[in-house]
């Protein structure tokens, strides 16, 4: 019999929001203590109506379990992530008037870059986000943690080549921005309101070079001081929210309009 794949989630949000998903299926639920605190009774009272068993455990034992002294308390024995496919992403059902808001992450390799990153990503309402097979970070349960649990709900694409999906998405009538701190042109003067796919490199490398050359156009973030201090994921939050107002303002209008 093939042994099932299993990851162990850890945290109080990124259990409870995997618990609210419902894309993962549960084995089993850690807890320490008999009388867990309020907050853990919220995951502990949605496992058991979910039906699904939950074993108090100490503390050391589930040090041992996560391989993390962050656990909050609560781990759970889950499927692996469930990735979406490229085309699940861009060929679901959408409304004539809705364009598209992606994120695409190029040479993310820090975890918490991108658990950070994501959380943005589901607070403006990114449609998905697309990361490359290679040089990436993954989806693990570090992941999660960092996401304060908004991973278990974003749609998540993996590709094997970048500057082939940007072809793809190109083809949909997608415009592609990347972010480069050297681009003359300022995220505030860019027109972010049409279909987008937000290009977002890595710390110190930024975007690779074949991707930035098959980018749309390249804008840059203002900044006052000497020193370029955004990270990858603070340039990508700027980013994000910046096209999420304006995206906003122009509904806003539309509305009135009508």
């Amino acid at each position: 019999m093939k042994k099932q794949k299993t990851e162990i989630l850890y945290g109080i949000h990124p259990v409870f929001e995997a618990l609210k998903a419902g894309r993962r299926k549960f084995y089993e639920i850690y807890v320490v203590g008999e009388r867990p605190a309020k907050r853990l009774s919220q995951v502990v009272m949605l496992a058991q109506r979910q039906k699904i068993p939950v074993r108090t455990v100490k503390d050391a034992q589930l040090k041992s379990i996560t391989g993390s002294d962050y656990h909050q308390g609560v781990g759970a024995g889950v499927s692996p992530y469930p990735f979406s496919g490229f085309t699940d992403i861009v060929d679901k059902t959408r409304s004539v008037d809705k364009k598209y808001f992606l994120l695409l992450l190029d040479n993310v390799l820090d975890p918490h870059n991108l658990g950070a990153l994501v959380r943005t990503a589901l607070g403006v309402g990114i449609d998905g986000i697309i990361i490359p097979k290679d040089r990436a970070a993954s989806p693990t349960p570090a992941v999660s943690k960092a996401s304060a649990g908004a991973l278990e709900h974003v749609c998540l694409a993996r590709v094997t080549n970048m500057v082939n999906t940007i072809k793809l998405l190109k083809e949909k009538g997608i415009w592609i921005v990347g972010m480069d701190r050297n681009a003359d042109k300022s995220l505030y003067a860019s027109d972010l309101i049409s279909s987008v796919a937000l290009v977002v490199g890595g710390e110190g490398t930024g975007i690779r070079s074949l991707v930035k050359k098959n980018c749309d156009f390249l804008i840059s973030i203002p900044q006052a001081g000497p020193v370029d201090s955004l990270n990858a994921s603070v340039a990508g939050a700027v980013v994000m929210y910046e096209a999420f107002r304006q995206r906003e303002l122009c509904q806003s209008k539309s509305e009135r309009i009508l």
